[in-house]
């Protein structure tokens, strides 16, 4: 995900219960909160990136092109904006139901049908033709979680195959042959290992798969899923995470044999909520201690108010605020606070976004640049990604509920 370039196992019968138990664990959140819902301007904001997404963005595939005028689509873009149109349908607006599952039907033109175990190709033209290349763990990862949730708000055959999809995607994580013992462990980022830069192994790799892995476990019960987790975080817990900081690092590199000690936002991000996932599933609050451990190292060490009133970065080695990288973090500050109750977490999502809006949003078009640069109090990068757009719609409908 950090560059462009580039068999069903059946559900367990235990499926009603564990469903059952996640509908108890979502009850938990801090109670004596209003929801804000339409009358949020986060609503209006999220409705606003949306429809300049739809206006710009949106082919008549059903596919998102990559940005304005290009004329290719990349898969994780498109899941991107099925994880934003699914977060629309949790809050309750039911117009955006059409847009997720006709993207999700576009979808099967990037499948690679010509393999036992499938695996989505990176790119296509616009209409689906001519996908091909390579694939990323993380952009697969990133699609079951996307599957996940609209799961989570659809029912009958729609949830049923929402819900096959997201298992075929772990079905090709697990049959890939992409885990191996080099470096300890862990998932190489992509099938092409063939140039020095690709043969890498990065925490957000990892962490998305071990999210799709917990949340299939939550779902069917199968164990072999909490197993390929538990590897997971073994594997990140005692090669990539740097003690000294109390954050994740990028990567493990294959050319020195060795770990890129730069922090990424939305690494960090993703390993909070792993960690929640494994609080719900196991009830061991170490994992909740864990979680907010990371979430104030992030804010001690990826948190930037030059030139602003504060948001966080995209890395250490990069320290400029983008809508996809650096928003990730709301989200998953949102959620720990729907764990723990801490408003201060919600607040620090609420002004990351503010200052994402306040720097990055267009206020002619409602679109949202790539990135701004605090040094120089400019936009550095002024294209519109789709990929921009979905998670400022996400994180703020979900800022909405409590805003």
């Amino acid at each position: 995900m950090k560059k462009l370039s580039a068999l069903l196992p059946k559900a367990c019968s235990k499926l009603v219960i564990v469903q059952l138990i996640m509908a108890l664990v979502f009850m938990l959140a801090p109670t004596g909160v209003v929801t804000a819902g339409s009358g949020s301007a986060y609503w209006k904001l999220a409705q606003e990136t949306h429809n300049f997404t739809v206006g710009n963005l949106l082919t008549s595939s059903n596919s998102y092109r990559t940005e304005i005028g290009d004329y290719a689509t990349t898969q994780w873009y498109n899941v991107s904006q099925i994880y934003a149109d699914a977060a629309m349908l949790k809050q309750g607006d039911s117009r955006y139901l059409s847009y997720m599952n006709d993207t999700y039907s576009f979808m099967d033109n990037m499948w690679d049908l010509t393999s036992p175990i499938g695996g989505y190709f990176a790119l296509s033209n616009l209409d689906g033709t001519g996908a091909g290349g390579d694939k990323y763990v993380d952009d697969a990862s990133l699609a079951g979680a996307a599957y996940l949730d609209a799961y989570e708000v659809t029912t009958g055959v729609a949830q049923q195959n929402y819900l096959n999809s997201a298992i075929a995607v772990a079905n090709w994580l697990m049959y890939s042959g992409l885990w191996d013992s080099t470096g300890g462990g862990g998932f190489w980022w992509t099938t092409n290992k063939t140039v020095p830069y690709m043969q890498i192994k990065g925490s957000e790799v990892n962490g998305l798969a071990c999210q799709l892995f917990l949340r299939l476990y939550m779902i069917t019960g199968q164990t072999y899923y909490k197993s390929w987790a538990d590897s997971i975080k073994q594997w990140l817990d005692d090669y990539m995470f740097d003690k000294s900081a109390g954050l994740y690092n990028w990567q493990y590199e294959l050319a020195n044999n060795s770990v890129t000690p730069v922090k990424f936002t939305y690494d960090n991000a993703i390993m909070i909520e792993v960690n929640l996932l494994y609080k719900a599933i196991t009830g061991n609050h170490a994992y909740l201690t864990s979680a907010q451990n990371i979430a104030a190292n992030m804010k001690n060490q990826l948190w930037n108010t030059q030139n602003s009133t504060g948001a966080f970065i995209i890395n250490t080695a990069d320290p400029v605020f983008n809508p996809c990288y650096s928003g990730w973090a709301s989200q998953s500050f949102i959620k720990l606070y729907q764990a723990d109750g801490n408003v201060s977490w919600l607040n620090t999502a609420q002004q990351n976004i503010d200052t994402l809006n306040a720097k990055l949003r267009d206020t002619t078009n409602y679109g949202y640049h790539y990135s701004w640069d605090p040094a120089t109090n400019n936009i550095k990068d002024g294209s519109y990604h789709t990929v921009s757009q979905a998670w400022m719609q996400r994180v703020q409908i979900m800022l909405s509920q409590y805003r």
